[in-house]
């Protein structure tokens, strides 16, 4: 189980959770906890972070050729963040990760 054994990076709307994986792709997964909100704010929460994940993290990640498996949790304080600050909490999650690696 990933959040086990993977190592947990904190941002201010966000629990990214990483792991080796056996597979030879990356693998992402979104947890979007409930908090008393409403099914519709969770998967607005949701497709926000589905979409960043697409468009900015797993582009790089097939980029790295890394076999990793990802976990996204959203924090409480992720219901009133807007797409911008999610994906740029993801990116900087990314950079410091890979920081050591070489484009």
């Amino acid at each position: 189980m990933i959040l086990r054994r993977g190592k947990r990076s904190r941002t201010v709307h966000l629990d990214v959770f990483a792991a080796a994986s056996p597979v030879s792709h990356p693998r992402v997964g979104i947890v979007v906890p409930r908090y008393r909100h409403a099914v519709v704010e969770r998967n607005l929460v949701k497709r926000r972070i589905r979409e960043a994940i697409r468009r900015e993290i797993l582009p790089r990640l097939v980029e790295l050729d890394p076999a990793i498996d990802v976990l996204v949790r959203a924090r409480r304080e992720a219901y009133g963040a807007p797409f911008a600050a999610l994906r740029d909490e993801l990116l900087g999650w990314f950079d410091h990760r890979w920081s050591h690696v070489s484009s």
